[in-house]
C-alpha cells in the first residue's frame, strides 16, 4: 500500500506540472487576445478619426462652393447637402467596441479551450493526490494551494457559462500558475496521514467551503482592481485625453464591475460565515472550546469583519465607486495574509500544515 500511495503521489505531481504548463499556454493566449484587441481598437480609432477629418473637409468645401454658386446666381445662399463619408455606426468607437467584444475572438477561444484542458488535467492531479493519501486533498499548504488553484480556475470557467468574463482569464490563470509554482517549490509535502486533530469529517465541510469562498473572493478582487483601472480610464476619456488602455474596452464599465463584484462578494460572504461557524464547531470537537483566539481563528474573523463592513457600507452608507473597490481589495489582502503569513509565521494550534 505505501508503494501504491507513493506512485499515486508521483502521478499527482506529474499532473500538476502538466496543468501548470497548459495554464501557461492559456495565459499567453489570453494575453495575446488582450494585445490583439488593443491593436484592433487602435486601428478602429485611427479609421474613425480619418473618416471624421475627411467628412469635415468635404462639408467645408461644399459650403464654400455652395456659397459661391449662390452668389453667382444672385439668390439666397444654397445649402450644401451633408455628405456621407462611409463611416457607419458600426465603425464608431462605442458601437465598434461592443461589436468586437461580442465576437468570438480566436485567441480567446483557444485560451478558453486550453483552460478547460488544463483544469481537467488539474482535476486528475487533485484526485490522484486524494487517492494516494486516502483522504480529501487539503490537509497541508501544498494541498491547499493546488486544490485552491483548481477551484479558482473551475469557478472562473463556470462563471463563463453565464457571463463573458474572458477579460479575467489572464489574471485568474496568472494567479493559478503562481499558486502551483509556490506549492511545488516552497510547500511540497509528500503523501501522508494527517495529525489526529485533522482526522475529522469537519475537514471536508470546513475547508471545502473556505476554498470555494476564497475562489469567489479572488474573482471579486480582480474585478475590483479592474474597476479602479476602468474608472481612471473613463475619467481620462471624459477629460478628452487619449485612450492608452484600449484593451480595457473588452472590460465592462466601472459601474458594471462594481455591481457584479458586490453580488459575488455577498455570496462569498455567506460561505465565509459558514466557514467561521463550522470552524468553531470543529474546534470544540477537537480542543474542547469554540473560540481560543488562535491566530488562524482571529484572522478568519478579521476577514469576516472586513467583508461585512464592505457589504454594509455599500448597501446602507453609500460607499460606492473607488471606495467600495478599495475595501474589497483590503478584504482580499486579509485573505492572502490568512493563508500565507498566518500559516507560515504565526505559531498556534493550526501550525500543523506540513510546513
Amino acid at each position: 500500500m505505501p508503494v501504491i500511495n507513493e506512485t499515486l503521489g508521483q502521478y499527482s505531481e506529474l499532473f500538476m506540472l502538466l496543468a501548470a504548463g497548459t495554464y501557461t499556454v492559456a495565459f499567453i493566449a489570453f494575453a495575446w487576445d488582450l494585445a490583439k484587441s488593443s491593436k484592433t481598437f487602435h486601428a478602429v480609432d485611427l479609421k474613425a478619426a480619418a473618416s471624421a477629418a475627411t467628412e469635415k473637409v468635404t462639408v467645408a468645401a461644399g459650403r464654400v462652393s455652395g456659397g459661391q454658386r449662390s452668389s453667382d446666381a444672385g439668390g439666397p445662399a444654397g445649402r450644401a447637402e451633408r455628405p456621407t463619408s462611409g463611416l457607419t455606426v458600426e465603425n464608431g468607437t462605442a458601437a465598434g467596441d461592443m461589436k468586437y467584444a461580442a465576437e468570438r475572438r480566436v485567441p480567446a477561444r483557444v485560451a478558453v479551450a486550453l483552460t478547460v484542458l488544463g483544469v481537467l488535467i488539474h482535476a486528475a492531479g487533485v484526485v490522484t493526490r486524494a487517492l494516494g493519501a486516502g483522504r480529501v486533498p487539503w490537509g497541508n499548504m501544498y494541498e491547499f494551494l493546488t486544490t485552491g488553484a483548481f477551484v479558482a480556475v473551475a469557478v472562473f470557467l463556470v462563471a463563463l457559462i453565464r457571463r463573458d468574463l474572458r477579460f479575467l482569464g489572464t489574471f485568474v490563470l496568472g494567479l493559478a500558475i503562481i499558486m502551483l509554482v509556490a506549492a511545488s517549490v516552497s510547500f511540497w509535502t509528500p503523501v501522508g496521514h494527517l495529525v489526529p486533530a485533522l482526522q475529522s469529517y469537519w475537514l471536508i465541510i470546513h475547508v471545502s467551503i473556505a476554498v470555494l469562498s476564497s475562489a469567489l473572493f479572488t474573482l471579486t478582487f480582480l474585478m475590483s482592481a479592474l474597476q479602479l483601472v476602468q474608472s481612471h480610464r473613463q475619467k481620462a476619456l471624459t477629460a478628452g485625453r487619449p485612450d492608452k488602455l484600449s484593451f480595457m474596452r473588452l472590460v465592462p464599465n466601472a459601474l458594471s464591475l462594481e455591481n457584479l463584484s458586490y453580488r459575488i462578494n455577498a455570496i462569498a460572504f455567506i460561505g465565509w460565515t459558514f466557514t467561521l461557524m463550522f470552524g468553531a464547531i470543529w474546534a470544540e470537537k477537537a480542543w474542547g472550546r469554540f473560540w481560543g483566539w488562535d491566530p488562524k481563528e482571529v484572522w478568519t474573523f478579521v476577514i469576516w469583519v472586513v467583508y461585512a463592513g464592505y457589504l454594509h457600507a455599500r448597501a446602507t452608507r453609500g460607499w460606492t465607486g473607488t471606495r467600495a473597490a478599495w475595501l474589497s481589495i483590503v478584504g482580499y489582502a486579509c485573505v492572502i495574509i490568512n493563508f500565507t503569513l498566518v500559516n507560515t509565521v504565526f505559531q498556534g494550534l493550526h501550525s500543523y500544515s506540513g510546513l
